[in-house]
């Protein structure tokens, strides 16, 4: 089964932004991001890409308005790169995906320590 040209530059776009923010983005508030999935439209004319962060709420507050700032000069990069003729317009989106799984891990590893200590389990409190 081939991929769709959108899927292919989903993939490519992910792979360019990750790049870009690596080598040349310089803002401080754009530290360790993530880049997790980029979700372009089928007209192609804008591109969702989630990024993920770990760390407390202000640090991912900051990367968000970096990457908001940084979002023009990303779009005319990443046109470059990958030759297109039209660049979609960029907008990010923070995933909580993966600190909800380091959140279900924790879960998960306490129940397993409150069975081997032979407590029964207690319903998780916390966040949803």
């Amino acid at each position: 089964m081939s991929q769709t040209r959108v899927e292919r530059l989903n993939s490519a776009f992910q792979e360019e932004i990750s790049d870009i923010l690596r080598n040349d983005i310089k803002d401080p508030r754009v530290g360790f991001v993530s880049i997790t999935r980029v979700d372009l439209t089928q007209d192609m004319r804008q591109a969702r890409v989630y990024f993920s962060v770990l760390g407390p709420e202000e640090s991912r507050e900051a990367s968000l308005e970096g990457l908001q700032s940084a979002a023009g000069f990303i779009r005319s990069e990443v046109a470059r790169r990958i030759r297109l003729r039209y660049a979609p317009e960029i907008v990010f989106r923070l995933d909580d995906s993966i600190v909800h799984g380091v959140r279900i891990m924790e879960l998960l590893n306490q129940v397993k320590r409150e069975e081997e200590a032979g407590q029964p389990a207690k319903p998780p409190r916390g966040k949803r």
